[in-house]
């Protein structure tokens, strides 16, 4: 058996762990860590600060242990550790009268010290340089979206101004307009470009309020020349950075710098939204990316697997295809769990290994269902009448089954939130919107409700439709 070294197995726990986080909070707190200790099956893991060990361990550390676990069944606890190394600060100390020696240094430490996942990001930028056209699958379901990102890279500012990219988690967006920043980079190396997901820029432009530093804020971002937005949609509810975003927008955009901007749903669908700024992603162009189909599912699972050098029969890539199909992370999520178990043990991966490997990320195959098999199958676990679940009712006992029910028709059925809510009495699509946030964070963060929802599909597959 192939021992990895902490560093491997750490990717491979961070490759499955984004599957259950933003963006955005996996940027932010989960990026930067590491393993530093796997011995006795006691994990230690190394996080920047206090905030971050606060963080990781309130939300995350759960969720880390089950999949740590489910690597490696010896591995009993996990504990965090706060970095005491800074190298800035050894730099200084040591190197004070000595520039050039400090420059050495500086550039050692990083080198060595800091995560290969941090590397990887341009500092001036903060573009993923892995984020390419070159490997971006194109077919029907994102051809429009990659054909109008590819335009704008050759000609930013001058036509799809502002570019409003949608779709749901996991479809490419972030790997689409981050590859039209790598290239408009290459294209154009004087352009200034900022690629930030939506949480950082809210909370960029909270700090920047509270010290009484928007202007500064507003003049530097003035100085962008294709700004890039990723899940814009965390604007939700947060009506004085809109309107400070609303400026910056209209100073950019009248001197004719690039925006674009990605998000789960079109610029309708975002809850307070204030209506200038939608009508400014209106005024631009707005594409969908939407499911792909399974020839494209395939051309990514092999694509992927000659990346990571790891060599699979038809069979097992027409299995994870046919079964893994809203998502292209989960794809690739399925060839890390792979390429951990073949690196770990040194074998081929047959046909039946593969099935059982991947028993948890395919719970259930993906039958046809309907909206009156969801509506009877929640009713039925909850011990209660369709008719109830219609009902104007506040009682918790009715408000959350008829929250799952919003959750299942958008993830099962893909409706969209308006034509859910036209079921519901005619609720506004924005309740729908809320119903599925709600129990899209909960699945993640809460066993019991991720356990009734499995219980609940593994009743609605086992009805005939």
């Amino acid at each position: 058996m192939t021992i990895l070294t902490n560093e491997e197995l750490w990717q491979i726990v961070l490759a499955q762990i984004q599957f259950s986080v933003s963006r955005a909070n996996f940027a932010t707190w989960l990026k930067s860590t590491n393993i530093i200790s796997n011995k006795n099956g006691e994990i230690t893991i190394c996080v920047e600060n206090s905030f971050a060990k606060e963080w990781i361990n309130n939300k995350y550390s759960s969720l880390i242990l089950k999949i740590l676990r489910n690597l490696d069944p010896e591995i009993k606890s996990l504990d965090f550790l706060i970095n005491p190394y800074n190298p800035l600060k050894k730099i200084l100390e040591e190197t004070k009268n000595n520039p050039l020696k400090k420059l050495k240094e500086e550039e050692e430490i990083i080198s060595t010290r800091l995560p290969l996942r941090e590397l990887s990001v341009d500092k001036k930028t903060n573009l993923n340089p892995s984020y390419s056209f070159n490997n971006f699958i194109v077919g029907s379901f994102n051809q429009m979206a990659q054909a109008a990102a590819w335009a704008i890279s050759e000609a930013p500012g001058s036509a799809y101004n502002p570019l409003f990219i949608y779709g749901g988690v996991g479809l490419g967006k972030t790997h689409l307009i981050q590859a039209t920043g790598n290239r408009i980079a290459e294209l154009f190396p004087n352009k200034k470009i900022k690629y930030i997901s939506c949480e950082r820029l809210v909370s960029e432009i909270i700090d920047a309020i509270k010290s009484q530093k928007i202007a500064d804020f507003k003049k530097e971002s003035k100085e962008i020349d294709v700004f890039i937005i990723d899940d814009i949609q965390f604007f939700t509810g947060k009506e004085k950075s809109q309107e400070e975003f609303f400026h910056i927008f209209n100073l950019l955009y009248h001197s004719q710098k690039q925006i674009i901007v990605s998000s789960d749903v079109p610029p309708k669908a975002i809850p307070s939204l204030e209506k200038r700024l939608m009508s400014r992603f209106e005024g631009g162009m707005i594409i969908d990316i939407g499911i792909p189909d399974i020839e494209t599912r395939m051309a990514i699972l092999k694509t992927k697997a000659m990346e990571k050098n790891l060599e699979l029969e038809n069979e097992i890539l027409e299995y994870i295809s046919s079964n893994i199909r809203d998502n292209i992370r989960e794809l690739e999520g399925a060839l890390n769990k792979l390429l951990f178990f073949k690196k770990m043990n040194n074998q081929t991966l047959d046909f039946e290994t593969v099935k059982h490997l991947l028993k948890n990320l395919i719970l259930f195959p993906k039958k046809k269902t309907n909206f009156k098999n969801i509506v009877q199958a929640v009713s039925n676990f909850y011990n209660l009448t369709e008719k109830e679940l219609f009902l104007i009712s506040r009682r918790k006992e009715i408000v959350k089954p008829r929250q799952i029910i919003m959750y299942l028709l958008r993830e099962e059925l893909k409706e969209s939130f308006p034509c859910i809510g036209r079921k519901f009495n005619g609720k506004d699509h924005t309740t729908v919107m809320y119903a599925w946030d709600k129990i899209n964070k909960g699945v993640k963060e809460n066993d019991d409700l991720l356990s009734e929802i499995n219980s609940i599909k593994q009743k609605l597959y086992n009805m005939a439709v």
